[in-house]
């Protein structure tokens, strides 16, 4: 087993250790589909469910920038993680879609 790899007998905090020390460039995305426009066209977004929990994640500059001035911009918006939430949450729910 690489270092990288993870397996399902790993204690909890073992996996923590794993996750924090990869860097960006070891996480592979092979089985993650790819978000093209026909994506984007038929997306709706889904609204956040009421329980949330206070997470600390990498996320590159310009993309959080977006974020930001997007949820700024509209005042629908309750802020910018809530944005950045339901578009997870938006992804999440599709791809459970496109499982079954």
């Amino acid at each position: 087993m690489n270092s990288n790899q993870f397996d399902l007998n790993m204690s909890l905090e073992e996996r923590e250790r794993k996750l924090v020390e990869m860097s960006d460039e070891e996480i592979n995305f092979s089985d993650l589909s790819e978000l093209d426009e026909a994506f984007f066209k038929n997306a709706k977004l889904v609204k956040r469910k009421p329980t949330t929990e206070a997470i600390s994640i990498r996320v590159d500059t310009e993309t959080l920038e977006w974020f930001r001035n997007y949820a700024k911009d509209h005042a629908e918006i309750r802020g910018y993680q809530t944005l950045i939430n339901d578009v997870l949450r938006t992804f999440v729910i599709q791809q459970i879609k496109n499982e079954t």
